[in-house]
């Protein structure tokens, strides 16, 4: 049986993309067991992936390198007897701790002065690997071997039988009418931020059609989330910053359509099977779209776009200011002809 180590990435948009790879080593190799090492906040994603034997919560701080520590934690899992490691990212320090663990078969990217500690080197041809997917999926095949036809799509197992508690806790009352989750921020930046005040518009439509509208979001969406709750006279649910990341994918399950900015919970809505509206700026939803077929990615493409930028680079933000909130407006409404019919 192959044992497969996987590094993870650190973002919850790539580690929910990740999952693709997982379900491709599943068909390739049946019987393998995949374990996956990663930051601790990525750790719910994993165990809501039925393809994931073991999580591995890496105890590193963001951003260090922790050389020592790094190989104190290799050696401790040598003793698992993996066969294969599958690193996602490309940096040294993540190649230190496969190395130390004394894995056969160390397979990477070309990255950042890695030579040695990765014995499986793979060159990356981003005119042909254009999508982060198609990435992890590559380095999940031996060399030289085409993608499948069709990537496998994420799909995570919410754990539903949890909402009921959670809507308690946070004194959701269930109105029997569909639920429309809103994730306005954006951990990147502000360049991947539709403006607030087009979020409170579409909340107002669709709270004046007798939806109910939930709102996600971190700790740093809290201001955007309280904005959009002023000016929608406070009926929102505003999770912002109130629940976990587990519990946060829990109660999107319970929603009916997503709306989204291009962020790590776009990509969770997208593996929950929800109808997702994706709204791009600053990024290319040609290199990491949603994974659903049937998402709805409202996009310009100006001139200046995409720039990666966190900030606007020109001041004006047209990319997402020139999308209006009738445009995402109507996509909600041919959501609720959808329930009606």
């Amino acid at each position: 049986m192959n044992k497969i180590l996987v590094m993870g990435p650190s973002w919850v948009g790539d580690m929910v993309l990740a999952q693709s790879l997982f379900k491709q080593l599943k068909i390739d190799q049946p019987d393998c067991q995949i374990d996956v090492a990663a930051p601790a906040w990525t750790l719910p994603l994993l165990e809501r992936m039925p393809e994931v034997s073991q999580s591995i919560a890496l105890p590193f701080k963001h951003g260090d390198l922790a050389v020592g520590e790094r190989y104190r934690f290799g050696k401790q899992l040598s003793k698992k007897g993996y066969t294969q490691a599958i690193l996602l990212t490309n940096s040294l320090k993540s190649a230190i701790l496969p190395w130390a663990a004394n894995i056969p078969i160390r397979t990477g990217f070309k990255g950042e002065m890695r030579y040695g500690l990765i014995n499986d080197m793979r060159p990356l041809d981003k005119s042909i690997l254009k999508k982060t997917v198609e990435r992890f999926v590559a380095l999940g095949r031996p060399k030289h071997t085409d993608l499948p036809v069709e990537l496998r799509l994420p799909a995570l197992n919410a754990n539903r039988d949890s909402i009921p508690t959670l809507m308690q806790q946070h004194a959701i009352t269930s109105t029997g009418k569909p639920v429309l989750g809103l994730c306005p921020g954006a951990e990147y930046g502000e360049a991947k931020r539709w403006p607030v005040e087009y979020y409170a518009e579409v909340a107002n439509a669709a709270l004046n059609q007798g939806w109910q509208v939930w709102l996600f979001g971190s700790d740093k969406d809290k201001p955007v989330t309280t904005e959009i709750q002023s000016q929608t006279q406070q009926r929102c649910v505003d999770l912002a910053g109130k629940t976990k990341l587990g519990e946060a994918i829990d109660l999107m399950s319970a929603c009916h359509t997503i709306i989204s900015n291009d962020s790590g919970l776009m990509h969770v809505a997208a593996a929950l099977d929800k109808q997702l509206v994706a709204i791009y700026g600053s990024s290319d939803p040609s290199h990491t779209p949603p994974m659903h077929p049937q998402a709805i990615i409202e996009y310009l493409g100006l001139s200046c776009s995409p720039c990666f930028e966190r900030v606007c680079p020109l001041g004006h933000l047209n990319c997402l200011k020139q999308i209006p909130p009738a445009r995402v407006i109507k996509h909600l409404s041919l959501s609720a002809q959808a329930i009606k019919a």
